[in-house]
Formats: structure tokens, C-alpha cells, sequence
């Protein structure tokens, strides 16, 4: 895991040594397997296997006993390093959107005399942390929360761990918490300001007002932006200097049922140069096509990995354990047609399923529903490249959230309603029930539209107790999107959750609804919730299936990518099969028109089938993960229903199964945390103990060191 950790100091006189610095005459305090980027009184670090091209630092010429000025980027950053000067300068100014707008996925931080001002993203998949309370007379921030709660020995805070399985796309149940009591996470789309100890918290990004009308944009001239911020996005990645992989351990040789892929998994590292997923999806397809079709010579080193030249390596994950995928696998072997294109096809039964290999993985820095799924992902990028393009995000990116109906009646634009209701009653096939869906759908999104933000919180606090008892059905594309058609609703994990733990939730929101806020149109801020969520669970997916010196890249989840896809009118996307048909045009600007038949149809059964499979095979683990779990410890669960329902599930029974994925990773995770041994700091006022460790205390709802 790699990440940033900094420090502010309240004042010149307590200037910091080390990572976080003067603790007591003489005693230090520094991250384990650091590297200084910049020194005292308000020093900088960064932690793990950074390649020297991801980390750029910039000093600004100032005059002799001006303030120091500079800049550093961590991350893929398509800015040269001119325009990084010029960022820098604007930054000084106090304009921080210029630190944003680069092509690539980076962290920046700028220092300016005694002020530090650090920039999370707008989809939120490079986070930054900080603890409020003061340590060692400053403020420490990082984009991992894991060390700052080592760093202040911190409690697990369990009413966050409850809102996280109860309402875990209602940033107002969420808050800036983190799981860990006194670690704060910055929102995406804002920046964290230190100035000698002081905090500020700003936005930088222009946020929907319920009061003002969506601008009318024009649909072509916003997939055109579409289209330039991927490509760009995409040649960030490709014209970034590119490291072979550091000194391998000698190949195994030939060994019988090992595969290239397998022994290259077994030495720790995968084919030097650039890859993609192909999945014959419209979204990793886009990106393959794209980084192939690209000037330049973008595929593996000359005389390394599969032999396949200068050519882009396309890995398609082929699921032998579920039926249904033929259509996609054919499509994909079509796409690979491309002369630049390298395809290899990963075979996997039950070792790949999901809930595969729980008692190995490791420690995250939060749960995430991911973690059931951990070695599924990483058997499939063992094929992939150093550099590999994952399509993660194009959905909650491009896609329109059910809950921008409401935004089109506040606009007055009932008629782009018509396609998108007509689909979903399309969708629930000939019976009566599909005839009243049009109205139904009408009726909720004309209910969400005249409901305020301060109603609507209150509303689903007041049913959030109820959750576990009145449980409304989901089976249904319908369905889900009439539910989605609120403020807040709760998560598919809400249903097993105890009383009290509901109604913790449940006042965490009537909280919410009395602060001040600056109230977003439903639509748009269901859609920002839903992309916040995601981003933090493809962030924590990197971390679980990391393989050693191999990138995960996420172009949708980019900040220019965000933006211009925030710009398409939503008249576009609410349309039926809207975000192909905007890939389609992307890939037709770039010059890339034969696309296969079929090309960008979804495949969420398969996915569905494979959870159910998974779950079935993976039962008796699941039961013994349960038997004694700390989840019951801590008054969140009830160990015997959670044990049925698991047995429901793999029965066939219609339950939520990425419910059932939320309350095993969670649990899974709290037993990594609680066995940990160790923490992520050294020195001689390194901290005592590790963050959590100990029993569930059930009295107090804490784990205890």
C-alpha cells in the first residue's frame, strides 16, 4: 500500500522532526519505509513502493527570505513540468482547481510558506485523512487512515461501522468519519488547508443547487468532451516513463499445470509494459481500443512476458465455474482482432470464485464489499501488465442514477421520462404488474422532486428502524429504481442489522437534516454519493488484490474525466442504453468504428451467478466466520440470523447478496485488524501499541487495545 503522510506544526518553536516530528526533547517519530519529499518545521513523506516517476516535486524561485514555495505530485500526472509551475503559481494565488484539472490520477499538495494545502479528487478514489485533535503541538493528514489512527492509538468507532452497513450511499449517515474514533476523511471534491495548526476545509468544485436550473449543454459538443478527456487520460498513462519491474526471484522453470501467467504470479510480478482488461464490456473495451489505437508503441517491452512485441496485452477473465459468458468471450476474441492487440484468456473454477481464500489477504485500510472478491481480481490481473487499464467507474461515471428522473420534472422536461420508464416496464417482462410501473416511476420521481432535503432526511430516519423488519422487495430492475427514487435509502446490508444499531443510524441522519447544508438537487447528489461510494470501494480493491510492481489505472474515475461526464445533459442519460451508446461515440471520434454485435450489453447476471456459487461453496467457511463473530461483539448483528441467511442464500432463496458480501467483509476485516501485529510508525515516540487490538467490549460498543 502506498500513501502520503504530512505534517503541520502549530507554531515554529515545536518544529517537527521526522514524519511527524519533535515529541519531547529528543524523541522522534517517523512512517515505517518512508522517504522525505520535503523537510522540517512542516515536513512531507511518502510510504510504500513509489516509482521514481510517480513522485515530482516543484520549488517555485522565490526572493531571498520569501516563503517556500513548492509543489509536490504523487500519482500518474499528464501535466509537464512547466504547467506545473504554473499551477503552483496560480495555487499561491489561491485558485486550487488548477491543481485539478491535469490529465492522469494524482495527489497534490502544495506548500506555501507555513500554509499546506493537500487536494483529494472528485470521485474520491484518492482520499485524504487527517486528525482534527492536535498531536505533538500540530495536525497530521494522509491519504490513508490506517496510520493516522496508529498514530493517535485510536478506537474503532463502531456507529460508523453501523452507518456504513446501514446506509452506505447517505454521506449524511456517513459524515467526514472514518471507521477508526478521531481520523476524518476530507469529501471528495474538497481540500484540506493547514496554516500553523489551523484547519480549513474547502470546496473547489460548483455544486447543483435545488434552487437553480441544470445549464442546458449541448449533447454533442459534451460527448466531444467526453471523448478528449479519455483520450487524454489514456495518453497519460502511455507517454508516463515506464519502469521494468525491479529484480525478480529466478523464474521456477517448467512446472506441470503452471502457466506463463502462474509463474509470473509466483516470482511477484506481472509482464512489464501496458495492458487492459477485455472483457467484451463496453467500458474496459473503450479503454483497450483506445490505448491500442493511440500513436506510439504502447504494449509490453521488446523481449519480455508473452512475446507479443510492441502489442497492447487484452486479458479476458473466462469464469468456467458460471455458464452465460460465451456472448461476451466471443466478443472479446472479436475486439482482440486488432493487429495491436495481445489477447490472453484467463481460465478459473472454484479457486477463483467468490468468497475464495478468506483466510489469506491483507490488511486494508477500511472494509469494503470487495474484500470477498479480493482473489478473483488478483488471479485475473496476474496476467495483466505492470501498467493495467481496468474500466471501474464508467457506470456511476456515465450512467444516469434513477433519482435524475426528479431532476428533469424540476426542470420541466417531462418528456425524456417517456424512454426511460417505457424500458423499465419493457424490462419487467408481460404481466400486469409492468403496466402500472409507468405511473409508479412517474409518481416517485414527482414525490422525490417536491420533497426538500431536510424532509427527505427526516423521512428516512424516521423508517431506517424499520429496516430490518420491512423489507421491500428489490427482485426487479423496477423495483430497485423506485426505491432509488429517495434522499436516502437503506443499503442492502440494513436488513440484518439489529434494532439499536438501526437506530444509531437513524439519529446520525436526524442530525444531519437540522445542519446547514449546501442542499444539491436530488439527482445530482444521489449520483455523487453513489460514484463516492464506489471510488472507495475500488480504492480498497487495489489495496486487497495488490500485486507487486503492477498499477491499477482507472481512467473514469480521473477528475477530467468526472467533469466532462458531469457535463452531459441528463436528458442523455437517462436515455436506455445510454453509456454505450456514448462510448460508441467516443471510440467514432478517436477514428474506431467496427465495433462486434452485441458490443456493450450488460452481464450483471453473470456476475449475480457467480456470487450465488461462490456463496454456496464457500458455506461452511462463511458459518464459521460467523459462529463468534465481532460484528454480534459489537451490537450490529445477531450471529444466528446472519448464519440463516447465509444458508438461504446458498439455497437458492432471493436475498441481497451483496449484503451478504458487506457483513463478511466487514467481519473478515475487523479480524485482520484485531490480529494485527505492529504499526506503521518507528522512532523513539512511535506509538505504543497499534490502532486496534484486544476484545469487543459490547457494553461500550469500542474494541479495546
Amino acid at each position: 500500500m502506498r500513501w502520503l503522510v504530512g505534517w503541520s506544526s502549530l507554531a515554529a518553536s515545536f518544529g517537527t522532526v521526522g514524519a511527524v516530528g519533535h515529541h519531547g526533547e529528543g524523541r522522534t517519530v517517523q512512517p515505517v519505509g518512508s522517504q522525505p519529499l520535503w523537510g522540517d518545521p512542516d515536513p512531507l513523506w511518502a510510504v510504500g513502493d513509489w516509482r521514481p516517476d510517480e513522485i515530482r516535486v516543484i520549488t517555485a524561485a522565490t526572493p531571498e527570505g520569501a516563503p517556500t514555495t513548492r509543489l509536490a505530485v504523487l500519482g500518474c500526472c499528464g501535466a509537464t513540468d512547466e504547467q506545473l509551475r504554473v499551477g503552483l503559481l496560480a495555487a499561491r494565488g489561491g485558485a486550487l482547481r488548477h491543481l485539478t484539472a491535469w490529465p492522469g490520477s494524482y495527489t497534490a499538495v502544495v506548500q506555501i510558506g507555513r500554509r499546506t494545502t493537500i487536494a483529494g479528487d472528485l470521485a474520491g478514489a484518492r482520499p485524504v485523512f487527517h486528525a482534527p485533535t492536535p498531536w505533538a503541538n500540530g495536525t497530521a493528514y494522509a491519504t490513508a487512515a490506517l496510520p493516522l489512527a496508529d498514530l493517535i492509538e485510536a478506537q474503532l468507532d463502531i456507529g460508523h461501522l453501523a452507518a456504513l452497513l446501514a446506509c452506505p450511499e447517505t454521506p449524511e449517515a456517513l459524515g467526514d468519519g472514518t471507521p477508526y474514533a478521531g481520523v476524518k476523511r476530507v469529501p471528495p471534491g474538497h481540500a484540506l488547508i493547514l496554516r500553523e495548526g489551523s484547519r480549513e476545509i474547502t470546496g473547489y468544485e460548483a455544486v447543483a443547487s435545488l434552487a437553480v436550473a441544470a445549464p442546458q449543454t449541448d449533447p454533442v459538443s459534451a460527448v466531444e468532451g467526453v471523448r478528449d478527456a479519455l483520450v487524454e487520460a489514456v495518453r497519460a498513462r502511455l507517454t508516463a516513463p515506464r519502469h521494468a519491474p525491479e529484480t525478480l526471484p529466478p523464474d521456477p522453470g517448467p512446472v506441470p499445470g503452471m502457466g506463463p501467467a502462474e509463474r509470473r504470479a509466483a516470482r511477484g510480478a506481472p509482464v512489464p509494459g501496458i495492458g487492459s482488461d477485455l472483457s467484451g464490456g463496453s467500458a474496459s473495451a473503450t479503454l483497450a481500443l483506445l490505448a491500442a489505437g493511440l500513436p506510439g508503441l504502447p504494449g509490453t517491452v521488446l523481449g519480455h512476458g508473452t512475446g507479443a512485441g510492441e502489442r497492447l496485452l487484452a486479458v479476458t477473465f473466462n469464469d468456467l465455474s458460471t455458464q452465460g459468458r460465451e456472448d461476451e468471450l466471443e466478443r472479446a476474441r472479436a475486439i482482440a482482432a486488432n493487429p495491436r492487440l495481445h489477447h490472453v484468456v484467463v481460465a478459473a473454477g472454484e479457486e477463483a470464485l467468490p468468497y475464495a481464500s478468506l483466510e489469506s489477504g491483507p490488511l486494508t485500510d477500511e472494509p469494503a464489499p470487495s474484500l470477498v472478491v479480493a482473489e478473483r481480481h488478483r488471479r485475473r490481473l496476474a496476467a495483466g501488465s505492470a501498467d493495467h487499464f481496468v474500466g471501474h467507474g464508467a457506470r456511476q461515471v456515465l450512467d444516469a442514477h434513477p433519482a435524475r428522473l426528479a431532476d428533469l420534472l424540476m426542470d420541466r422536461r417531462r418528456r425524456h421520462l417517456l424512454r426511460p420508464v417505457a424500458a423499465l416496464a419493457r424490462a419487467e417482462g408481460p404481466s400486469t404488474h409492468s403496466l402500472f410501473v409507468p405511473l409508479a416511476v412517474y409518481r416517485a420521481a414527482r414525490r422525490l422532486a417536491r420533497t426538500s432535503y431536510r424532509t427527505g432526511l427526516e423521512t428516512a430516519a424516521s423508517l431506517l428502524p424499520e429496516a430490518n423488519r420491512d423489507v421491500p422487495g428489490l427482485d426487479t430492475p423496477a423495483d430497485a429504481s423506485l426505491a432509488s427514487l429517495a434522499w436516502s435509502r437503506p443499503g442492502p446490508a440494513a436488513r440484518w442489522l439489529t434494532g439499536e444499531a438501526l437506530a444509531e443510524v437513524s439519529v446520525r441522519l436526524q442530525e444531519a437534516a437540522i445542519r446547514p447544508a449546501s442542499v444539491q438537487r436530488p439527482g445530482e447528489a444521489r449520483a455523487r454519493a453513489a460514484l463516492a461510494r464506489h471510488a472507495a470501494g475500488q480504492r480498497i480493491l487495489e489495496q486487497a488484490a495488490e500485486i507487486r510492481s503492477q498499477r491499477l489505472h482507472a481512467p473514469f474515475l480521473d477528475n477530467q474525466v468526472v467533469r466532462a461526464a458531469r457535463a452531459l445533459p441528463e436528458s442523455l442519460r437517462v436515455q436506455p442504453g445510454a453509456r454505450a451508446a456514448i462510448l460508441r461515440r467516443v471510440l467514432s471520434g478517436a477514428g474506431i468504428h467496427d465495433l462486434p454485435p452485441g458490443w456493450g450489453t450488460p452481464s450483471e447476471a453473470t456476475s449475480d451467478a457467480a456470487g450465488r456459487i461462490g456463496l454456496r461453496t464457500a458455506l461452511p467457511e462463511l458459518i464459521a466466520l460467523f459462529d463468534a463473530p465481532l460484528l454480534a461483539d459489537a451490537g450490529l448483528v445477531e450471529a444466528r440470523v446472519v448464519r440463516r441467511a447465509l444458508r438461504a442464500a446458498s439455497e437458492g432463496e432471493p436475498l441481497p447478496l451483496d449484503g451478504l458480501a458487506e457483513l463478511a467483509s466487514t467481519e473478515l476485516w475487523l479480524r485482520r485488524l484485531v490480529t494485527r501485529r505492529g504499526t506503521c510508525w518507528t522512532g523513539t515516540a512511535a506509538p505504543r501499541q497499534r490502532a486496534v487490538a484486544g476484545g469487543v467490549v459490547p457494553a461500550r460498543r469500542t474494541l479495546q487495545p
